[in-house]
Parts: C-alpha cells; sequence; structure tokens
C-alpha cells in the first residue's frame, strides 16, 4: 500500500490530543470546614493516582479516530493488477505514398507490389489498416484481418497531384494508437523525399511503442528538369525554369496557348540552377484561353515539365461614374487616375444625376457616385440589387451628399461636415490606415494628404479602413449580400482635399477598381488542395457551377447552390460559371517542391525510427501499467463508524452520575 499525499500524515500527531485530554482529569474532593491554616506550612500535594489514565476505550476511540482521519486524508492506494498483455498482438499499418513526386517512372507502382508482398508476411492474429497520404491521410482500408480487402485496397492506389508530408502521416499515427491500443508495426512504402519533411523534426514523433520500417522505392536521386513559375501579363510572359540535381544543359522552352505553339526558345539552364526566358508577344483569341509553358526536359518525370496559366482578352470593362452636373473636376481626376496604368482593364462612363434613370449598373464592373445630393428612385433600387447580387459601388461623399441623412446604398447614418478651419486647424491628415486592404496596400500610406471637409458618418457594423487625426472614419468599406461597398468620406476634386495632386491617388484608383471590378479577387495561378471562394456568404442564392480539368462538374446540386468554397485537388484548369453570366478560368500547378527529388539523408529516417521506440524501452512491452486503486473512500466510511461509537460511549462514561447530582 501507498499514499497519492503522504503530506497529510504529519496530522498523526494529533493524537496525542486525547492523551493530553485524558491525563489532565483533576481530582475532585468534598471541601471540609476548617478553623485556620495559618499554623500549616505551605507544600505542593502531588498525587500518582490523580494523572492515571481513565476510560481507556473513550480513549482508544478518539485515537483511532484521528489516526484514520489523517490517512483518509493521505489518499491511501493499492497497486492495481497489471493490466492483461496483448499476446504479442500488434496493428500492422501500411501507409502508401501516393503524392505528385510517386509520378516519377514507376514509383507508385514498385511501393503497390512492395506492399502487397509486406502484407502476405503479416501474422494470422494480427490486424492490418491500409492508409493513403500525400498533403492528407486517406483510410483505404480500415483495421481489418481480412487480406481480400487489404489487397484491393493497395490495388486500387492512385497517385494524386498533391504534395506530400511526413508530419501529417506522423499525426495520423498518433491519433490511430491512441484509439487502437496496440503497438504499431508501420510499413512506410515512400520515395523518402526531403522535402516533404516538416520544418521542426518534433512533427515526425512517431507514437510509443511505434515501429517503422521503411521501404524506399528508390535509391538514388533523379536529376529532374521543372517549369518553376510563370508570370503572364497582358502581352508578355516571363517563366523560370530549375533544374534539381542537373547538369548545365540547354532546353527548349514553348509557349503554348490552347494547344498551339506560339513560340519555342533555347534557353541555358546552370547545374543544379535557374534561368529565366521570357516571350514578348501573347497573341490569343477574345475571351479565355488556356495558356502553358512547356520545358523539353527529356528527364523521366515529365509531369511537372508544364506550367499552366489562364490567359483573358477582353474588351475594357465599363465602369458606372455618376456625378453632379455641375462636378466635373472630380471625374476629370478619377478618369486620368483609372486610365494612367499601362494595365488599365477598366473604362469611365460617367452619366449626370438625371441621366442615371435610363443607365443600368448590371452591365458595368463597377459603379462610383461622386458627391451626388440625390438617385433617381429606380435607379437606387436597381444600384441596391445590383449590389446584393455580387456587384460593388464607391461612394465618394461631399457637400451635396451631406445634405442627405444617410447614405445611399451603403445605408450609413450622415452626422455632421466637418471643417477643419472652424475648429482652428486648417487642415487633418489620415493618421491610421490599413495597410492589408487592396485599396491601400500600394498607395504611400497617404503621406502629406490634407483633407479640409469630411463628412462624418455612423460606422455601424462597416469595416473602418483608415481614420483621420481626430479619429473621424475616412474610408469604410461594408458586405451587402455578395457584394461591397466603400465609402471615401470626401471628394475626388481638389476642393475639400489635395488627394488629387499626390502619387497616391492613382495608385489607390487602380487597386481600388482592381479590388471592385473582381480583378483583386480573382485567382489566376493556384497551388493543388487551394481552395477557390464560391460566394461570401452561405445565405446566398447564386448558383454556381464549376467544371474540373477532365470536364466533369465538380460540386453536387446543393454545393452548387450552398457551398462557400471547393477544393481544388487536381493539375489543370477548373473553369467556374456563375450565374450572372461571369465566366472565370483558374489554372491550378503542383507544388514545385515536389520536383526536387533529393532523399532524405539516412541519419534522419535513422532519428525518425527511433522516436517510437524511446517510451517502449521504458516498459516491458508484455503488460501495461494499471492505475492505482485508491481506498480513501472506504477510510472515510471507517471514520464515520469511529465517530459514531465515540459518541456513544462519551455519553456513557461523562454522565452526571446520579449519586453526584
Amino acid at each position: 500500500m501507498g499514499f497519492l499525499t503522504p503530506w497529510f500524515l504529519a496530522g498523526l500527531a494529533a493524537v496525542g490530543l486525547p492523551i493530553w485530554l485524558h491525563l489532565l482529569r483533576q481530582h475532585r474532593s468534598t471541601p471540609l470546614p476548617f478553623s485556620s491554616l495559618m499554623f500549616f506550612e505551605q507544600r505542593i500535594e502531588s498525587s500518582i493516582k490523580h494523572r492515571r489514565l481513565r476510560y481507556l476505550l473513550l480513549l482508544a476511540l478518539r485515537v483511532a479516530l484521528l489516526v484514520m482521519l489523517a490517512l483518509a486524508f493521505a489518499n491511501p492506494f493499492m497497486p492495481g493488477k497489471p493490466a492483461p498483455a496483448s499476446g504479442g498482438q500488434k496493428m500492422v499499418v501500411l501507409a502508401l505514398d501516393c503524392s505528385f513526386s510517386m509520378r516519377q517512372g514507376d514509383r507508385l507502382g514498385s511501393a503497390r507490389r512492395e506492399a502487397l508482398r509486406t502484407l502476405e508476411k503479416v501474422r494470422p492474429g494480427d490486424q492490418a489498416q491500409v492508409l493513403a497520404f500525400a498533403a492528407q491521410v486517406r483510410v483505404l482500408a480500415p483495421p481489418t484481418r481480412d487480406g481480400g480487402a487489404l489487397r484491393a485496397a493497395i490495388q486500387s492506389l492512385e497517385p494524386s497531384d498533391s504534395r506530400s508530408s511526413y508530419g501529417e502521416l506522423a499525426r495520423a499515427l498518433r491519433a490511430l494508437a491512441s484509439s487502437a491500443r496496440l503497438p504499431l508495426q508501420v510499413h512506410l512504402f515512400s520515395d523518402t523525399q526531403k522535402s516533404s519533411l516538416p520544418p521542426g523534426f518534433a512533427d515526425l514523433e512517431l507514437p510509443a511503442g511505434a515501429d517503422l520500417v521503411l521501404h524506399p522505392v528508390v535509391t538514388s536521386r533523379a536529376a529532374n528538369w521543372t517549369v518553376e513559375s510563370v508570370n503572364a501579363q497582358r502581352t508578355r510572359v516571363q517563366a523560370v525554369i530549375a533544374g534539381f540535381g542537373t547538369e548545365r544543359a540547354r532546353r527548349s522552352v514553348s509557349l503554348v496557348v490552347n494547344d498551339r505553339v506560339l513560340e519555342t526558345k533555347p534557353l541555358e539552364v546552370p547545374a543544379g540552377g535557374r534561368a529565366t526566358v521570357e516571350f514578348q508577344t501573347l497573341e490569343a483569341p477574345h475571351g479565355f484561353s488556356r495558356g502553358e509553358v512547356r520545358v523539353d526536359s527529356g528527364d523521366s518525370f515529365p509531369g511537372d515539365d508544364r506550367f499552366f496559366f489562364p490567359v483573358e482578352h477582353a474588351d475594357l470593362r465599363h465602369v458606372l461614374f455618376v456625378h453632379e452636373a455641375r462636378d466635373t473636376r472630380a471625374l476629370l481626376y478619377f478618369r486620368t487616375a483609372l486610365e494612367a496604368s499601362p494595365e488599365a482593364a477598366f473604362t469611365l462612363e460617367p452619366v449626370t444625376v438625371e441621366q442615371a434613370a435610363n443607365a443600368s449598373p448590371s452591365t458595368c464592373a463597377f459603379v462610383v457616385l461622386s458627391n451626388v445630393a440625390s438617385l433617381p428612385e429606380a435607379f437606387e433600387e436597381a444600384l441596391r440589387k445590383y449590389v446584393r447580387g455580387g456587384g460593388s459601388v464607391l461612394i465618394a461623399l461631399g457637400p451635396a451628399g451631406a445634405a442627405r441623412t444617410r447614405v445611399p446604398v451603403f445605408d450609413a447614418a450622415v452626422v455632421e461636415s466637418r471643417y477643419s478651419s472652424r475648429e482652428g486647424e486648417r487642415f487633418q491628415s489620415a493618421s491610421w490606415l490599413d495597410p492589408t486592404h487592396p485599396s491601400i496596400r500600394r498607395a504611400n500610406r497617404w503621406e502629406g494628404v490634407r483633407f479640409y471637409q469630411v463628412i462624418r458618418v455612423e460606422p455601424a457594423n462597416a469595416r473602418v479602413l483608415a481614420r483621420l487625426a481626430d479619429q473621424t472614419p475616412l474610408l469604410l468599406e461594408k458586405q451587402i449580400g455578395e457584394g461591397r461597398a466603400l465609402l471615401f468620406a470626401s471628394t475626388f476634386d481638389n476642393i475639400s482635399n489635395d488627394f488629387p495632386l499626390h502619387t497616391s491617388f492613382v495608385p489607390f484608383v487602380e487597386q481600388t477598381a482592381n479590388y471592385l471590378g473582381g480583378l483583386e479577387d480573382r485567382l489566376s495561378n493556384v497551388l493543388v488542395d487551394s481552395h477557390l471562394e464560391l460566394r461570401r456568404s452561405r445565405a446566398s442564392g447564386e448558383a454556381v457551377e464549376v467544371i474540373d480539368p477532365q470536364g466533369r462538374r465538380a460540386l453536387s446540386l446543393a454545393e452548387s447552390a450552398g457551398a462557400q468554397s471547393t477544393p481544388l485537388s487536381r493539375v489543370g484548369f477548373y473553369e467556374v460559371r456563375r450565374s450572372n453570366a461571369r465566366r472565370e478560368l483558374v489554372a491550378v500547378n503542383t507544388d514545385r517542391r515536389e520536383s526536387d527529388l533529393e532523399l532524405i539523408p539516412k541519419e534522419t529516417l535513422a532519428l525518425w525510427q527511433n522516436t517510437g521506440q524511446g517510451a517502449a524501452r521504458e516498459s516491458t512491452g508484455a503488460q501495461q501499467a494499471a492505475k492505482p486503486r485508491t481506498l480513501w473512500w472506504q477510510a472515510l466510511w471507517v471514520v464515520l463508524v469511529l465517530a459514531l461509537a465515540e459518541s456513544l460511549v462519551a455519553n456513557r462514561h461523562l454522565s452526571v452520575r446520579k449519586e453526584e447530582a
């Protein structure tokens, strides 16, 4: 027997208390009258008889009560019986790598054949399980003793386009060990690619007692060339060709659009290095086209010799600019800034407030409301519907807009019009801007911009993107249905501020136009296992259709109507078709770390194998430690019985005797 909290045993010192009380029982005698004690000598009377212990049964009960109370608080326990041994049984886990690099040569076929041979050696009493791993771990066959089901699972394995992760595999094995309650014997069938290691070695830790058996499908590094990245603009394409474990060589690089080779250039690639090639002319038909850059690698891994990118040649998209007839200064500055970019994708279509009644926002990239006092009722309702359906609006507030109590579409309350000169200050400046927002990211923080008049609005549930020095909100954003609205609490002329005269105005207008027009959100080149955003809110009823690289629908009917995103799991082009006739083309490429076929050093593999054996050596391997069986509650029952007995005995011995009463 042992004690979980032995410090409470110090309470045994309280046993001396009842003994001390019993020894102090005073002798009582009948007093007698006497004339005088003056002739008697004073001395101390001592009597051993008076100090004898009496009521021994009561004393024993009190001492036992204190002893058991101290033992109960010390929490005594009895060692539990050892758990029955597993009889040598174990869980055999067959983990097969199905990442993109396993497409090289016959790596995946070798892994399948080796896994089948290993399966034949599994003992009849052991359970086995088949896992496939890349970026995520998939269970191909649950724990079973059915050899046929396990063989079918191994033979059904197909390579993926994902990047492998040994850290994710180790995490899945730790979770499996906690539920299986059996020691694991893990057989790993992989190309042991070094780039698949996690950043920290601790993420590779195996569960205690796990035995990792390696079955590498290759023993040496293979040389490999690949198209590492592509930067495609409207008129030119720049590509980076990389070599991993390669000698210096001359490669041919081709630009292809819609399976038609436009141009081929030779390129010198240094040994194990990178080189850049640029194509000056990108010819593509109107609309979306499927572009790619190919390298004539001549290696045994052609899967990464192509890099996909979308090409869109379209007419300039219209931007509806609504303004008061007398206000032409803001129109001039905004148009100049919008058309200043060499990659400009928008053209301005100005209309006055009176003309807006006949305008339709549904065909525009986005709408600008520049210091308008009022809007035609039909146009305002059409604009609200346009934004709720996924459109965007940019609102600039000035003296004309301050006359209204609420901002149209944005639906924010107008508090006041603030003039800096009226408060003793000549101007205000922007003291805080959100650098993460696309409209501000390249705008040089609006340094030196002076604001003379700002319309103060109540932010409510809008996101504040910029504030003045007096904490007045200057730029706000609000999501309305599937669309968004930006509110600039000043004007685009040089009267209420001098913003248009600063270099930060052009990038602000350019980036805001790209953001509101959807160019900032549009995915062009993404990696496998990325997610494509389909809608901003789950409540939207807009249907979205996604066609995968094999030409099949990637979404069910329910997902098409309600899913907010979808994973992109294959290399190639995904086509997105929305209900408002918008069409997008997304190019998906593999993570180029899979192209580096360098192997994990043997020393690192040995350390990984040992992470599961350190804890196993501390136990016998045949038995598992059992939890101790605590006895504190039995001790408390004894304390209760002793307390009742002590009470009864005390009432009997210490009650007032009749003859002394």
